[in-house]
C-alpha cells in the first residue's frame, strides 16, 4: 500500500476507530455470514452475482474457479447458509484449464442468455463462458486494458439493462486521475463517463440494480487495523452522472475484504446490496457474506 502522511494516518484511524463518516448513512446492515469451505480451490472469493433475488449466485474465486450456489436466508433476510456445487475450472481458448499467471479472476457478470463474463488482472483481459462457466466462447483483449497498472486491472465489472458491458479498473492509469468507466457496446469500447476517486478508496466491485442505478463497491485499507468499506450509487441520465451518493461507510476492520457485490430487490420491495470477502487463501482472513438494505 502506499504511505500516508503522518497527519493523514491519525485522521484516518479517527475514522477507523469509530468517528462518524460526513453523510449518513442510507443503507442498514442486515448479516453477516462466515463461510467455511474445504479443499485448496476454496477462498479468494472476488466476485459475486445473482440469477435470482439473492438466492442462487455465482462466485469467482481469483484462483479463477467458479462456484454456483445458493443462499439460504432467515426471516430478517441475513445469510444462514450455503449450498455450493463443486468448483468449475474455466478453460483458456487452448482448451486447457486456466492456470497462473492467467487465472487471476477479479469480476463476474450474468449477460443475456446465461453468458458468464469474467475479468482478469495481470493478464488484462475478459472471458466469456456458456454452461455455467464450463464452455469457453470467446477472450476480449482491450487496447484500453494493456496500459493497466500492475495489479489495479479491472476488478468491477457489470452489464446494464440493454446488455452493455461496464469495467472499472481498481487503480487509475495516471496518479490522481478519475475512475474511467469503460463500457462495451456491440464490439466497441468507450469511456462514457469517469467517476470521482476519493482519497484511497478503490474499486473493487459493481452492479446495475433493479433501479437501474450502478452500484459501486470501494475498498481502503488500514496496516494493523483492517478493511474499510463503502458503498456508492450513482444515477445516471444517459452517460451523464446526475447523482453519486455515498450508502454508507464502514469503519476499518468491520468487515473483512469485501470485494464483489450483487444488488437485488427483496419480497417487500427494498433494495438490497450483497458482498463476498477475499480472504486471500490466508487463514487470518474470513470468507464473509455481508448484507445491507437500503432505506429509500
Amino acid at each position: 500500500m502506499r504511505r500516508r502522511s503522518r497527519l493523514g494516518l491519525i485522521a484516518g484511524a479517527i475514522v477507523a476507530l469509530g468517528g462518524a463518516a460526513a453523510d449518513a448513512p442510507r443503507a442498514d446492515f442486515v448479516g453477516r455470514y462466515v463461510w467455511k469451505g474445504s479443499g485448496p480451490e476454496f477462498g479468494g472469493f472476488s466476485a459475486i452475482d445473482f440469477t435470482d433475488n439473492g438466492m442462487t449466485f455465482v462466485a469467482v474465486s481469483d484462483s479463477a474457479n467458479i462456484f454456483w450456489g445458493r443462499l439460504e436466508r432467515g426471516k430478517a433476510g441475513a445469510v444462514t447458509g450455503v449450498e455450493v456445487d463443486p468448483p468449475i475450472r474455466p478453460l483458456s481458448h487452448h482448451g486447457t484449464p486456466v492456470e497462473n499467471p492467467m487465472d487471476d479472476a477479479e469480476g463476474v457478470a450474468i449477460g443475456t442468455g446465461g453468458l458468464l463474463y469474467v475479468s482478469y488482472e495481470t493478464w488484462n483481459r475478459i472471458g466469456i463462458y456458456e454452461q455455467n462457466g464450463r464452455v469457453w466462447v470467446h477472450e476480449i483483449w482491450p487496447k484500453p486494458f494493456f496500459d493497466f497498472v500492475v495489479n489495479g486491472g479491472a476488478e468491477a465489472l457489470a452489464i446494464d439493462a440493454e446488455g452493455a458491458l461496464y469495467a472499472m479498473p481498481e487503480r487509475p492509469i495516471h496518479q490522481g486521475d478519475q475512475i474511467p468507466v469503460y463500457r462495451m457496446k456491440g464490439d466497441n469500447w468507450d469511456v462514457p463517463f469517469t467517476l470521482r476517486r476519493d482519497g484511497d478508496w478503490a474499486p473493487v466491485g459493481a452492479d446495475f440494480g433493479p433501479d437501474g442505478r450502478l452500484y459501486l463497491l470501494e475498498r481502503d485499507y488500514w496496516g494493523l487495523i483492517g478493511f474499510m468499506t463503502r458503498v456508492r450509487r450513482i444515477t445516471l441520465d444517459g452517460d451523464r452522472v446526475v447523482a453519486d451518493e455515498v450508502l454508507f461507510e464502514t469503519r476499518a476492520g468491520q468487515h473483512d475484504n469485501l470485494e464483489g457485490l450483487a444488488v437485488w430487490r427483496d419480497a417487500e420491495g427494498a433494495v438490497r446490496l450483497t458482498m463476498i470477502s477475499d480472504d486471500n487463501f490466508l487463514p487470518t482472513q474470513r470468507t464473509e457474506i455481508v448484507d445491507y438494505r437500503i432505506r429509500d
